[in-house]
């Protein structure tokens, strides 16, 4: 059997120290190393970044081992493959010559090749009379046994941050997750508490992150994100220590829920100035009651009424049914009526009907509106007009005990065709100073 010497490449190519290198470590194979050739190729794919080598050459790489006849690249064997460029061509799908001859040159490069040049550069071998090979000229498969080792373990390492990084991943969502919910809960059930300033931070740290993600830069990441959830943790657990001090099995009542899942009095927060004792949470349940039956609501629920003066026919689009949302009307007049919903827009102004619908969410988490009330408004009024009575609640917030409520209230009206939005843009736009035959 022929054993690798040190060679010089064929023609115009020049001889690099680290092909020179390659070849002395490929002399130094000991002939009882084997290993299985497909298990060090698939390491290969793992580390092909660590390698610097491409997809396109490993598969170059895995024709030329296809031609070895063993399955086991062994120490004790002629590792040299010497298939024509038009036989490599076939075994790679068609690639075109001109690309071949430039991934065999970076595998060389990257010293998991060694050429073995014969005298005029073809790629042949010379047999025996009994048909054994005497001599191969082509591609040396020996670098790929002596590295066998090192390949082996930088695919572990690739394999390792590959895992890490998936960990991390996940972590992040689970906190992302936890620390939207956290917020959402406490502005939905009416805390006291800086939480938009939290709601701020979790923006600030979720458009930090990185959008190429590796374990070094996602770490960091992390961190921050799991100090802001538990600064977060901290400020509901005092609230729940304050509202409840005297928490005991006697007090299970408290805990009870009202069955009708639409229940205004389980799906939106009170806000009422000062806080009643039982009689006033009778209250507040036989209200909502009445507003599932139809009723209107009690001067408690809202001091700025709904029932604004009709204008005369014509002036205004009036529904025609209750799946028949009203047609929006002029921006410039919303904008004129509802000024301080202006604020809340991209980059602090509204200039479309997108950036008013996109402020509308940002006003509904701050009002502490629940996602289903406003879904249920967007369905009967329309976005655009959903959005726009979100804009007069908070121009009147002051004058609202339950935001969420008096939406709701609001949708159910209507869906009866009682209530039109032009009143109430009129009224805003008197109450602003702006004479109505302008806001039109």
């Amino acid at each position: 059997m022929e054993t690798d010497g040190i060679t010089t490449p064929f023609g115009r190519r020049a001889m690099t120290l680290g092909m020179l290198a390659s070849q002395a470590v490929a002399k130094t194979v000991s002939p009882e190393a084997s290993i299985d050739k497909w298990k060090l190729y698939r390491w290969l794919c793992e580390a092909r970044v660590k390698l610097g080598i491409s997809d396109r050459a490993l598969s170059v790489l895995n024709a030329l081992m296809s031609f070895h006849p063993k399955t086991e690249l062994s120490g004790g064997d002629g590792l040299v493959v010497f298939p024509s460029n038009a036989q490599l061509s076939l075994r790679t799908h068609g690639m075109a010559e001109t690309t071949l001859r430039r991934h065999l040159a970076a595998l060389v490069d990257s010293g998991l090749l060694t050429r073995r040049d014969s005298p005029n550069g073809k790629r042949y071998v010379r047999r025996d009379q009994q048909g054994s090979i005497g001599e191969a000229f082509g591609f040396s498969l020996a670098p790929l046994l002596a590295r066998a080792g090192e390949i082996e373990r930088l695919a572990a390492e690739v394999t390792a941050e590959r895992l890490l990084l998936q960990r991390l991943r996940e972590r992040v969502t689970l906190v992302r997750r936890d620390i939207a919910k956290l917020i959402e809960t406490a502005l939905e059930d009416g805390l006291a508490g800086d939480w938009m300033r939290y709601e701020a931070d979790y923006r600030r740290e979720v458009q930090a992150l990185p959008r190429l993600r590796t374990p070094e830069n996602l770490t960091p990441a992390l961190a921050a994100l799991e100090a802001l959830r538990l600064e977060i943790l901290k400020s509901l657990e005092q609230h729940i220590i304050l509202q409840e001090p005297d928490g005991n099995a006697g007090h299970t009542e408290r805990h009870k829920q009202n069955s009708k899942p639409e229940s205004i009095y389980d799906l939106e927060p009170s806000f009422e100035t000062k806080q009643g004792g039982k009689g006033e949470a009778r209250r507040d349940r036989s209200t909502a009651r009445r507003m599932e039956q139809g009723e209107k609501p009690d001067a408690r629920y809202s001091q700025w009424p709904v029932d604004v003066p009709t204008p005369a026919k014509g002036v205004y689009p009036q529904p025609a049914n209750a799946s028949d949302p009203q047609k929006p009307y002029p921006l410039g007049l919303v904008l004129r009526a509802c000024p301080e919903i202006v604020a809340f827009g991209p980059g602090g102004a509204i200039s479309s009907w997108r950036d008013l619908m996109t402020a509308a969410v940002v006003v509904r988490s701050m009002l502490a509106i629940s996602p289903s009330a406003y879904e249920q408004a967007c369905a009967v009024l329309g976005p655009e007009n959903a959005a726009t009575v979100l804009g007069c609640i908070l121009e009147r917030s002051g004058h609202i005990n339950s935001a969420g409520g008096y939406l709701r209230d609001l949708t159910r009206r209507a869906e009866r065709g009682e209530f039109s939005l032009g009143p109430m843009l009129m009224a805003l736009t008197r109450t602003n100073g702006v004479p109505a035959k302008q806001a039109g």
